[in-house]
């Protein structure tokens, strides 16, 4: 079939298999032209299909030569109907990983379940041993307690007052001013329970339990935190006390590897478009005002630049891994650069509907955007009958 993007507001409704395919491909002769990475040799990665997770996977596999488990929630595809783009990531990864002699399996689920979080162990048991290496970085908007069973849903929304700023439309270019009411009690907590801490702690005691854990074995989960004027909306909005539970749950999971002398970290990346980012308000025009001035910088990431530069430069150095004050991982550290975030503000004066073609990089955001999907890829020829079934490989059912 010939697959275009069907789009419904913030989300695209179809994914394309080769682009996605491509865009894995991308991703893996970036990190093998990087160079080796002396790292992690055996790896699970929660929440491995899209975005940072995917990098991650990738990194550690073309970096260090690593076998890698990897969890996510994906649509499977069917005749006449495309999957997630996350399932044709996952089939692409493990193709080449399978090709390249490199060991890959995948498990597609609910990985706050205990159903999942079984199977992987037993998978982890069976074919790996132990890990070395356990990245967390899911982002669903719901978590179902495998305790309580209660439906959490997350909001974002800021605590305290109504939060009023501008934003846009990526696919129209229209700025205009919005207004996002504050949360409740029961927002906040909702929100914590979906995006905080809890769950990757228990996937940790879980593994640990089992004894799968490595000794010197590291979990790495991820954050953000971003500039004053997103502040009200993002850090100290209810994601931003999903993220504050997140990182104290860092220090707690430490505490209980140290008898295996391993550590938890929470890694602080940059800005970057994924559909949770797309979904947020006043977002949007940010990135388009920060992409613009850090490409004429000459400092710009993506997710899969981002990620090798965290296992390369921080994590896997031989040395010490550098924290800030609050025991983070900053690999954000170029966003925040206080030249870049001065041009920001200034430019964030400016923008209207009028100048940000000008003043922005809209047309980057959204190639970034319709790139998640398998969209606007090089090399990849849309106007071809596209297979849209296509099987995960190394998928374990």
């Amino acid at each position: 079939m010939i697959i275009e993007p069907r789009m419904r507001g913030f989300i695209c409704l179809t994914a394309h298999p080769d682009g996605c395919a491509q865009n894995v491909k991308n991703q893996i002769e970036y990190v093998k032209s990087k160079g080796a990475i002396d790292g992690p040799k055996k790896v699970l990665v929660i929440g491995a299909s899209t975005g940072f997770g995917l990098a991650s996977r990738i990194a550690a596999a073309y970096g260090s030569d690593a076998s890698t488990i990897g969890v996510f929630f994906e649509k499977a595809p069917s005749e006449g109907k495309t999957a997630s783009p996350g399932w044709y990531n996952s089939a692409a990864f493990e193709k080449e990983a399978h090709a390249a002699g490199l060991y890959a399996k995948s498990i597609n689920g609910d990985a706050f379940s205990k159903e999942i979080k079984e199977k992987t162990i037993e998978l982890i048991k069976a074919d790996l041993g132990q890990v070395d290496l356990i990245i967390y970085s899911l982002a669903s908007p719901v978590r179902k307690h495998p305790d309580t069973e209660v439906l959490h849903r997350s909001t974002l929304k800021p605590i305290g007052g109504t939060y009023t700023n501008k934003t846009v439309d990526f696919h129209t270019g229209n700025v205009t001013e919005i207004s996002i009411e504050p949360a409740t009690e029961e927002d906040i907590a909702n929100t914590v329970a979906v995006m905080g801490g809890e769950d990757w702690a228990m996937w940790i005691d879980a593994l640990k339990a089992e004894n799968l854990l490595a000794d010197g074995a590291t979990t790495v989960a991820y954050s953000y935190i971003g500039p004053a004027l997103t502040e009200p909306v993002y850090r100290k909005g209810t994601i931003g006390r999903a993220k504050d539970d997140l990182e104290a749950t860092a220090f707690k999971i430490s505490d209980k590897l140290k008898d295996i002398d391993g550590k938890a970290y929470v890694s602080v990346n940059k800005a970057l478009v994924t559909q949770a980012s797309s979904a947020i308000p006043v977002i949007p025009l940010y990135i388009s005002l920060l992409y613009k001035v850090m490409k004429a910088e000459g400092v710009h990431e993506g997710t899969i630049e981002q990620i090798q530069r965290l296992y390369a430069e921080r994590l896997y150095t031989g040395n010490s891994i550098p924290v800030d004050e609050k025991g983070r991982i900053r690999i954000d550290d170029w966003e925040m650069r206080e030249d870049i975030q001065a041009k920001v503000a200034e430019l964030w004066k400016e923008a209207t509907t009028e100048t940000l073609p000008a003043i922005g990089d809209l047309p980057g955001y959204r190639s970034d955007f319709l790139s998640l999907f398998g969209f606007e890829i090089d090399k990849v020829d849309y106007q071809k009958d596209a297979q849209e079934v296509v099987e995960i490989e190394g998928l374990v059912n």
